[in-house]
């Protein structure tokens, strides 16, 4: 029987699972929000709201246990300076999971993991930045600031003329290396 025996293994050892959610505060306090699946959210949440308890004490016996988790010095620096200042009013509560709908593959309930105070990126999360823009980008990569209008002229223009034909040898030869595989 487990009677008093808290927590969810998530099939791994004891130490395994430890250093686990210690990476994952990690990336969290990083990165400002993490996608993970929903048990590990569950456990992870405990953790970071423990260390951002200790972080809003401030004192050096606080700092030192935080580091016993965080080993990281500028994710600690970051924490106790950012972090803990901002829920400074708050009496916990200082994370947000956030149900995504199952992984593909194995269909396991995903999760964002974010910090009260962060914004909204559940229609971003686990997807790299290019992929959220979906606007025209010019020749440098970048995202156009175009209107409606623009972007229909844009693509009225003939394949030669938009085709991104620059100084630099590489954008031709690619455009052509194109024009050779559709022939």
């Amino acid at each position: 029987m487990r009677h008093g025996k808290r927590g969810r293994k998530l099939g791994r050892t004891a130490s395994h699972k430890k250093a686990m959610l210690n990476n994952m505060a990690t990336s969290l306090f990083t990165h400002g929000s993490i996608r993970t699946t929903h048990a590990k959210a569950k456990e992870l949440r405990g953790v970071a709201e423990r260390l951002i308890t200790f972080a809003k004490r401030g004192d050096l016996h606080a700092r030192r246990q935080v580091l016993r988790r965080i080993r990281n010095q500028r994710v600690v620096a970051r924490l106790f300076d950012e972090i803990a200042v901002s829920f400074s009013e708050r009496n916990g509560g200082y994370l947000r999971l956030l149900k995504l709908g199952p992984r593909r593959g194995d269909r396991v309930e995903m999760c964002l993991v974010e910090m009260v105070g962060e914004e909204s990126g559940a229609d971003s999360a686990g997807r790299p930045e290019s992929d959220v823009d979906d606007g025209v980008r010019s020749e440098s990569g970048e995202p156009a600031e175009t209107s409606a209008g623009d972007v229909t002229d844009a693509a009225s223009q003939p394949a030669s003329e938009s085709s991104g034909e620059t100084d630099s040898g590489q954008a031709g030869e690619s455009s052509e290396a194109r024009e050779r595989t559709k022939k």
